[in-house]
């Protein structure tokens, strides 16, 4: 659990970690807050990491539970702003859409937070991937 104080640091920290485990994963160049075209008419949004080619493009939460082990509602909430964001992007664009969580593991439960949002979100993500990075840099997929 971290102040909220903390979280802008804790993102950008979060987002640079991703950004080159992603170019190690995936052999491509990733751009942060590149823009993308979304909606009809399409304009521009920018998404945490696109890759060069523009075929992989990648939103990353560094989202823990609460203090007291609850669901962090106003974080689910900005993960389903992001596969909006996601699932408006034009179709011509074709890129693999992914959405990469730290894990933070629930101790009363033993769900990691992207474990449920997956579970409780899962019907919503279409062709949206959602990963799960942990501490020693392991990339876990937890959708097909």
């Amino acid at each position: 659990m971290r102040k909220n104080s903390e979280n802008p640091s804790a993102g950008k920290a979060f987002q640079n970690k991703v950004q080159a485990k992603a170019q190690e994963n995936f052999g491509k160049l990733f751009i942060q807050e590149c823009p993308v075209l979304i909606g009809n008419p399409p304009k521009e949004h920018r998404f945490d990491l696109v890759s060069e080619d523009h075929l992989i493009i990648i939103e990353c939460k560094s989202y823990t539970w609460t203090k007291s082990w609850n669901v962090p509602s106003a974080k689910l909430a900005a993960l389903d702003e992001a596969i909006l964001y996601m699932r408006c992007i034009i179709p011509s664009c074709s890129a693999r859409k992914i959405i990469i969580m730290e894990r933070s593991f629930n101790k009363k439960t033993g769900e990691t937070l992207a474990e449920y949002f997956v579970r409780r979100k899962g019907h919503l993500l279409a062709d949206i991937e959602v990963m799960e990075l942990d501490e020693g840099g392991f990339l876990r997929l937890l959708t097909c």
